[in-house]
């Protein structure tokens, strides 16, 4: 079965269900062709290695308390605090307690082409 994105006008629950943590089920949900929104939901014992990502991304933390490790320093975020970063910064990401959080990745888009009027 395919997963449903919120459509245009959609609500979307942000909060996890019980079994989130014990599954590790991070949910995107919306994806366009310029943007993707996921609820990140992070088991303290299963940190996101280092990686990057080509669009810009932010991360909200919802729940719980991330640390995020980016331009050389850790960056803890609680609830109501947000982080961006730009394209291409490498970055881990783990939770010092159980957590979710609310990234949103701007898609780059591979052509170059605009319009101009």
């Amino acid at each position: 079965m395919a997963l449903q994105h919120a459509a245009s006008g959609d609500k979307i629950a942000l909060s996890r269900g019980d079994d989130d943590i014990a599954f590790f089920t991070s949910v995107a949900l919306a994806k366009t062709p310029h943007m993707e929104l996921i609820r990140l939901v992070l088991p303290k014992e299963r940190p996101m290695p280092l990686h990057r990502v080509e669009g810009e991304v932010t991360l909200q933390c919802l729940e719980g308390e991330i640390e995020v490790d980016a331009h050389d320093k850790l960056i803890n975020l609680k609830p109501g605090e947000m982080l961006y970063l730009a394209g291409g910064v490498p970055h881990a990401v783990r939770a010092v307690e159980d957590a979710v959080g609310l990234m949103t990745i701007l898609i780059e888009r591979s052509d170059s082409s605009t319009t101009t009027d």
